[in-house]
């Protein structure tokens, strides 16, 4: 057996880390000396270190870990959790994309001193409309598609069909913005009854005047589309009326091409009255 020094230069790893991962039920001492409470541990112990070393090295955290090797028997779960943390690599992977391109064009974005009108701003009345409807909290924006998934299974169960403008819409309904656990609906225009099953509804919607911005490609210029429509809606005496929406008139279901789609953003607008009025 190794004191719990001598084991810190064996595995690489501090003492204070290794008293971490006690704590946390990961790496148990082998054995603990009731009188001096020293912790010794076993030669073969160090291979646990190194599948614990190496499962961090791959940006699973501990409680991961943990349970990884609760479980490292079963080649299936296993599975499923490099599954899970592939798809985790390629998000982040798709952020530092994002971030390598904002960073291309950070000095004019520091540099400009005044919100650029680069998107046409219209008001409109989106007509009222008998749709199916699926809310529910996701875990964030980028997992949309799960619902439209399955509004589309119902869809297809029902042999629901679609009016002839069929308004397919993401409707925002949190009071606030969120990163995580969002309140998203989405909705299609359908033609006549069907009915309800588990967290699909179809129900009558009412007309809504809104701020329009048709947006031609990628997602990425949302934010300038909010900045552009909030200077509209300032200098026109508006304020938002009602959680903001999308309307999709080429979505990625439709073409993969982030070129080519064509996104309308709609803020549901009331008119300010002056102060004192």
């Amino acid at each position: 057996m190794f004191k719990i020094g001598d084991f810190s230069r064996l595995s690489s790893i501090s003492i204070r880390m290794l008293r971490h991962y006690d704590k946390l039920g990961l790496l148990v001492p082998d054995y603990i000396d009731e009188q001096t409470g020293y912790r010794h541990y076993t030669a073969r112990q160090l291979r646990q270190v190194n599948k614990i070393q190496r499962l961090k090295e791959m940006g699973f955290t501990l409680g991961v870990i943990k349970e990884m090797l609760a479980r490292q028997d079963s080649i299936e779960q296993l599975r499923w959790y490099f599954s899970v943390r592939e798809a985790e690599v390629r998000e982040e992977l798709d952020l530092l994309h994002k971030q390598s391109k904002l960073l291309e064009s950070s000095i004019e974005l520091l540099r400009e001193d005044v919100v650029r009108m680069d998107y046409h701003v219209t008001v409109k009345e989106i007509p009222a409309r008998h749709v199916i409807s699926l809310r529910q909290i996701i875990p964030s924006y980028a997992h949309e598609g799960q619902l439209w998934e399955s509004a589309g299974a119902e869809m297809a169960r029902q042999h629901v069909s679609l009016a002839e403008v069929p308004y397919v819409v993401a409707i925002f309904h949190d009071p606030e913005h969120r990163e995580s656990d969002v309140d998203v609906e989405v909705q299609l225009a359908v033609e006549g009854r069907y009915a309800d099953q588990g967290g699909i509804v179809f129900k009558d919607v009412p007309g809504i005047r809104v701020a329009s911005v048709m947006v031609h490609g990628s997602y990425d210029q949302m934010q300038a589309v909010m900045e552009a429509t909030a200077q509209w809606m300032e200098d026109h005496s508006y304020g938002l009326g009602g959680p903001m929406f999308n309307i999709y008139h080429v979505s990625p279901a439709q073409d993969p091409n982030p070129d080519n789609w064509v996104t309308e953003a709609c803020f549901p607008i009331v008119e300010l009255r002056p102060s004192g009025v």
